[in-house]
């Protein structure tokens, strides 16, 4: 050992890297660090080894070594399901994001109002597309649709004329559903 650390400062040793590893794996399933920190790791399974080989004589030492090894297996159960899970594609978040990548590659196709400002496949489609984006969907109801267009409708048809046939399509943009207008002719 450097400098001839006692057992009680191991474990406090012990005890701060299991804490930053916790946190770097944290990091990188949520996807902020590159790698897995298998270093640190192999850190913490030495010290545990090495401490584990030492019998520990006083009794409140031995109880807050075991207490720390419990925790630190505890988690090192529920990181490697996550790793497995990454391996076999089923984790929910990188399966959230391909889903939401996906969704901003290929938008949902245009629905077309008819010249109305609200119908049962524009209202479903908008209701996929937001639930597709995680957003919320509990407020929304046809009704509440076709009242916030409705109020939008003079703008439109300022914008593309009186007499024009405005078609409205949800799109996903940036993560977010939203309903574009655009004119038949355009």
């Amino acid at each position: 050992m450097a400098g001839e650390r006692t057992t009680e400062e191991e474990i406090k040793v012990l005890d701060v890297k299991i804490n930053q590893l916790k946190r770097e794996y944290e990091q990188y399933f949520l996807g902020t660090r590159p790698r897995e920190p298998v270093q640190l790791a192999g850190e913490v399974r030495k010290l545990t080894a090495m401490l584990s080989n030492n019998p520990i004589q006083n009794t409140g030492l031995k109880f807050k070594f075991s207490s720390t090894v419990s925790r630190y297996q505890a988690f090192n159960r529920q990181w490697q399901d996550t790793l497995r899970k990454i391996e076999q594609g089923t984790y929910e978040r990188h399966q959230f994001k391909a889903h939401l990548h996906q969704a901003e590659r290929s938008p949902a196709p245009p629905v077309p109002s008819g010249g109305r400002a609200c119908d049962g496949d524009l209202y479903s489609a908008y209701v996929e597309a937001r639930k597709a984006c995680g957003q919320g969907v509990a407020d929304l109801s046809p009704a509440k649709l076709k009242a916030v267009l409705k109020k939008q409708e003079r703008s439109l048809h300022e914008r593309f004329g009186s007499d024009a046939d405005i078609r409205l399509r949800v799109v996903v943009e940036n993560g977010r559903a939203k309903l574009k207008a655009s004119c038949a002719g355009s």
